[in-house]
């Protein structure tokens, strides 16, 4: 095999490559046998038909084709380590010429891995907002727990919204019972729109024995789209009775005795929440400046590959829904073609960084242990909802094993980045790592 490199950009080559015949005898010899296997010809057992039977059959062209296929591939390969090139995602292939019996010319376009001028991390300084905690954000988490343990107390006046009642249902079609369109003693929260429309407005003001009737839309059954009568009946009222905020509540609803020291605790939370937040923003940052500093060139294959498995996935997950792409476009009121434009630039993004940090891993001779590879798999699956060995099973299946590596290494890249930046809030405070590490240590914990 004889193999030429042109570089076409920075990012993309066109591999040349002639193979001659006799090279392509072993792929030839097997694509015979794999035909063989597959035709029944009467007067010979399977997979024993000779070669000059199949020509006859299937032609000596589709055997041809077969063979290059194979032999492409394999030569494709050959050609990148003879030429040191660190490929990105698929090439496209052109076969100039061949004849039987002369040898294959054909050309691989293929996106490469750039050569990138790293920025020094240390010279990186980012500036991200400064936190700040509001006392109603902690009123707020003090509510949500307030409401956690609220208690139900029965009461002898009509229901208002905010209420629980206990009520039996029945729906009508023209005096008709509708199917299913019976229920009795259910629970509902006055106001909360949880069941039909026009229930809770009917139910506010009756006490309990008391009945009513209304009228709503039937969106399901014999009867969609048909105005039903609903018959409700009332037969308690009850009213949620939030705790007193007090020492007793702090001692009831935590592991602290004063409702001083759980408020503290949730501020001390929300804090915390907000430090990682304020880290995930600075790390933003610092890529997209080390992106623009580096220059790094976006492979147009790969970009193109990136969106269409991102469409893919976003049709996939709409579908999921019983939702269209068109009815999605015309509720966000975009163009196909914006959407294209906003993942084409979102795509974009994301591939500059994956070789900004492939570089930085390979700069820095990052290495990945088993037992980091395994905990990101562990974690995966978790997400996933499978046994970490189907998991890593299926990703060796479907060739993604290697990608996770990947993700594990640059993840590791990353952090060795954000160790070296220089990161200030808005008042000129410094903003250190710490809490991600806390964050991390007890997400390890956990898993453990």
């Amino acid at each position: 095999m004889k193999s030429t490199v042109e570089t076409l950009s920075p990012t993309r080559v066109r591999l040349a490559i002639e193979v001659p015949f006799v090279e392509l005898e072993p792929s030839l010899r097997k694509a015979y046998r794999e035909i063989g296997s597959q035709v029944q010809v009467p007067g010979f057992r399977r997979g024993k038909v000779p070669a000059a039977v199949i020509d006859q059959r299937v032609g000596r062209g589709t055997v041809l084709n077969e063979a290059v296929q194979e032999a492409i591939p394999q030569n494709i390969l050959a050609a990148v380590r003879e030429h040191d090139l660190k490929t990105l995602g698929r090439p496209e292939v052109e076969i100039t010429e061949f004849n039987d019996g002369d040898s294959l010319n054909f050309t691989a376009e293929v996106d490469v891995r750039p050569e990138i001028t790293l920025p020094d991390p240390a010279t990186i300084e980012v500036t991200v907002d400064e936190i700040q905690v509001d006392d109603s954000e902690i009123d707020e988490q003090v509510k949500s727990l307030r409401e956690r343990f609220a208690t139900l107390k029965t009461v002898e006046r009509a229901a208002q919204e905010g209420d629980y009642v206990q009520i039996d249902l029945n729906a009508t079609v023209d005096g008709e019972d509708v199917p299913g369109g019976s229920a009795s003693n259910i629970s509902h929260e006055v106001g909360s729109k949880q069941l039909l429309p026009g229930l809770d407005e009917a139910v506010v003001g009756l006490a309990a024995g008391d009945s009513t009737t209304f009228s709503t839309q039937l969106v399901g059954g014999d009867f969609a789209g048909r105005d039903a009568e609903v018959a409700v009946t009332v037969r308690t009222v009850k009213e949620k009775e939030l705790p007193e905020l007090d020492d007793d509540f702090a001692q009831m609803a935590s592991e602290f005795d004063t409702i001083e020291e759980l408020r503290n605790d949730l501020r001390e939370r929300v804090t915390r929440g907000k430090q990682v937040e304020q880290i995930y923003a600075a790390r933003d940052k610092a890529l997209e400046q080390m992106v623009a500093a580096a220059e790094v060139p976006a492979p147009e294959g790969v970009v193109r590959e990136e969106v269409e498995s991102r469409k893919a996935a976003m049709v996939d997950q709409l579908e999921r829904i019983g939702a269209s792409l068109e009815e999605y476009l015309a509720a966000e009121e975009k163009t196909e073609e914006q959407i294209d434009a906003e993942l084409t630039e979102a795509a974009t993004d994301g591939v500059k960084i994956q070789l900004l940090l492939d570089t930085l891993a390979d700069a820095e001779d990052v290495q990945v242990s088993d037992d980091e590879f395994g905990h990101e798999i562990v974690h995966r699956a978790q997400r996933a909802g499978m046994a970490p060995q189907q998991y890593y099973d299926q990703l060796v299946r479907s060739g993604a094993a290697t990608a996770v590596f990947g993700d594990v290494r640059r993840g590791k890249a990353l952090a060795s980045v954000m160790e070296k930046i220089k990161i200030k809030d808005s008042a000129g405070n410094e903003v250190t790592l710490d809490a991600l590490r806390a964050q991390n240590e007890a997400e390890h914990d956990h898993q453990h």
